[in-house]
């Protein structure tokens, strides 16, 4: 909805305030055939008070409001979500972060931080150029969207990077542990399926650093940072694996 300029508010409120004066006045002359005594302006003004405010309401007041809103929400999720894949960006996903490693702390329930690289992304780039380079992450933003819980949380740091947030795992750290890494490892196969572009097939893979997360309070960089290192080493030993930060 586009907003109302100054001049439209100014005559939507012009031409509403003179057209039920002039209906006013007119059901007065006709009710009370004589000239206005003091008591009537009263009426006049009253009776005009009453029926001018709500149409101003829904004509202007409102109109302007929802467009100043849409407007708002518009440039929060700018500022939020990645322009390529519509995920949170790192803005947003430091915000959930923050809220997931209080709410572990609260509850004493166990949450992961997965730091998802795609493996053979440059070499997809280089071969077939930019545009598959981004249908390549488009689809891996859709496939990890649509195979995560509908609690946790997807984005994308920049580039090749990608972060799902686990929320809720289990107390017990062994079993969060556990189903932290069986996460990691649908997402992985899920990755590792064809992608097709143009009449090609294209196809990258996927190293995963795994960040549990406990009952301690740390920083949400600081778990990203640690997510990164196991990342690494994933790729280290191998690619197309999943690989726990350790102290």
């Amino acid at each position: 909805m586009n907003p109302l300029t100054t001049r439209q508010v100014v005559a939507r409120i012009g031409v509403i305030i003179a057209t039920l004066e002039l209906l006013i006045m007119l059901l007065l002359r006709a009710l009370l055939h004589e000239e206005y005594t003091y008591s009537e302006a009263a009426i006049d003004t009253v009776l005009l008070a009453a029926l001018s405010t709500p149409v101003i309401y829904i004509w202007v007041i409102k109109p302007f409001v929802d467009a100043r809103d849409g407007a708002l929400a518009q440039i929060r999720h700018l500022a939020l979500t990645d322009p390529l894949t519509q995920l949170a960006n790192r803005r947003l996903l430091s915000e959930h972060l923050q809220r997931l490693i209080a709410g572990s702390i609260r509850h004493k329930d166990h949450a992961a931080l997965l730091l998802i690289d795609l493996d053979g992304f440059k070499r997809v780039n280089d071969e077939h150029g930019h545009e598959a380079g981004d249908a390549v992450l488009v689809e891996v933003a859709r496939r990890l969207r649509s195979s995560a819980r509908s609690e946790d949380v997807v984005g994308r740091l920049g580039g090749d990077e990608f972060v799902i947030l686990i929320d809720r795992l289990c107390g017990d750290e062994r079993t969060a542990r556990g189903r932290a890494l069986r996460t990691a490892e649908k997402m992985i196969g899920m990755i590792n399926k064809k992608i097709s572009f143009k009449g090609k097939t294209l196809r990258v893979g996927a190293s995963i650093g795994i960040r549990l997360l406990g009952f301690d309070e740390m920083d949400p960089e600081a778990a990203l940072s640690q997510a990164d290192a196991a990342m690494y080493r994933a790729k280290e030993t191998g690619r197309g694996r999943a690989v726990f930060f350790e102290q």
